[in-house]
């Protein structure tokens, strides 16, 4: 907020400037310069006496009354050449001095006039200059007056303007705050603002948009849920037919195309216990929290993939101090599980896995490969479900794209993040982070 209202408050001020220096600029073009306006009001008394006193003497008293002058005034008056007159005088002014007007000198504090344009004050006074000095000229005080108005313009217009961006960045950050506990999966949120806010309009275009998207995601869920649901039926009416057609058939090609459509059984059963799972945890479901050690967790997972990872050289660094956890055990165990899974299809003969903590006491799980790696354009989408790499499309080592999807949200649901990094091994490298203990969000059963 304040960092806006800053940057708004220069723009204002400068936009004020350049008004201030507009209205100058086209003044001094269409009426003159006001300060040399000010500067000869300032001046007027030695002008008057000039004009209306020493002018008005005839050629034999035009010096006497001169010198008089110069015995009562503060002003310094002397006579100079035209020639120097001309030296001095700014080149814009030049032509209104040779017209015999007088010229004021701001800066200078004085005035140039010619004597006379023909001589007939004295001898030669056409070639001489009157230059008037030490005059009463300060304009320094209608500048600070100019200042000073400058100054009472800016705060009029910035303290209304603070006022009304105030109540606008509050509203504006009450969006952001809906915008971020949606994006984090609170679907039911919604923006809350008055009809008279400067925002209600946006705030009506985001709880709109907001209840799509949720409808939408629900639709989404129920049909995934419905789907996996109806889809138990029957895979297990053709588990019992094929059983009994096993049963009543000898001849061997009939048994080996009853293997074959019993592995596609065992696939689609799979698939949709898969597709349960992602199911149960895009409903948010509460964690069945309790406290175990990290490393015996980790090494439950190791034993029970041992026959999967048989094949390769298995790394592990599990340190004694990073202790216990307070999660859902079971749940981390099929996160873990699906990473070792995703490592074995993909490593050429070498995994490792590491447990740490970090500097802010969270728990760090990395599990790197020597495999191909995963590109860095699809390490975001390698998340969502039934999201595979073009590598991956087969049936040896693609599986069903919901692996890493439901480790995404399991790691999520315990106010954790998974990212993907280049492996030193130079395979991929999965970090898991995870609090000590998961977010009062994930809930409690």
């Amino acid at each position: 907020m304040n960092r806006l209202f800053l940057r708004f408050s220069i723009l204002v001020m400068l936009s004020i400037s350049v008004a201030t220096i507009a209205v100058y600029v086209v003044i001094r073009s269409f009426f003159g310069d006001p300060l040399e306006e000010v500067a000869q009001q300032q001046a007027a008394g030695q002008v008057f006496l000039l004009t209306q006193y020493v002018d008005q003497a005839g050629p034999d008293e035009w010096l006497v009354r001169l010198n008089k002058i110069r015995e009562i005034t503060h002003s310094k008056l002397e006579l100079i050449s035209l020639q120097s007159a001309l030296l001095q005088v700014a080149a814009e002014k030049k032509a209104q001095f040779m017209r015999g007007e007088v010229v004021i000198d701001i800066a200078g504090k004085s005035f140039y006039r010619r004597v006379d344009l023909h001589g007939q004050r004295y001898i030669g006074s056409d070639e001489e200059v009157l230059h008037a000095q030490e005059l009463p000229i300060d304009v320094i005080p209608v500048i600070r007056t100019e200042v000073l108005r400058y100054i009472i313009v800016a705060f009029c217009l910035l303290i209304p303007i603070a006022i009304w961006s105030s109540a606008h960045w509050r509203g504006l950050q009450a969006l952001e705050k809906v915008a971020d506990e949606f994006g984090e999966g609170h679907l039911k949120i919604r923006a809350q603002t008055r009809e008279s806010d400067s925002i209600h309009p946006l705030a009506q275009r985001m709880n709109q948009m907001a209840a799509r998207i949720e409808g939408l995601l629900d639709a989404q869920k129920n049909l995934l849920h419905s789907v996996s649901h109806e889809l138990r039926t029957p895979i297990a009416r053709l588990e019992f037919g094929l059983e009994l057609l096993r049963n009543a058939a000898s001849d061997p090609k009939l048994e080996t195309r009853a293997a074959a459509m019993e592995a596609d059984l065992l696939e689609l059963n799979a698939l949709v216990t898969e597709l349960l799972s992602l199911s149960k945890l895009d409903q948010q479901p509460a964690l069945k929290l309790g406290e175990f050690v990290v490393a015996d967790c980790l090494r439950a997972c190791l034993d029970g993939l041992q026959h999967e990872l048989s094949g390769f050289k298995l790394d592990t660094l599990f340190p004694d101090e990073v202790g216990c956890m307070t999660g859902d055990q079971r749940l981390l165990a099929r996160a873990v599980s699906n990473l070792l899974r995703n490592a074995g299809k993909y490593a050429s003969g070498h995994i490792a896995l590491t447990l740490t903590k970090n500097d802010d006491g969270d728990i760090v799980i990395m599990l790197d490969d020597d495999g191909p790696g995963i590109p860095a354009q699809e390490r975001e989408q390698i998340f969502n479900a039934f999201y595979r790499l073009d590598r991956s499309r087969d049936r040896a080592t693609g599986g069903f794209g919901l692996g890493l999807a439901i480790t995404h949200k399991a790691i999520q649901a315990h106010g954790g993040r998974i990212t993907v990094e280049d492996s030193p091994l130079g395979g991929a490298r999965f970090v898991v982070c995870l609090p000590a203990a998961p977010e009062a969000a994930a809930g409690t059963t």
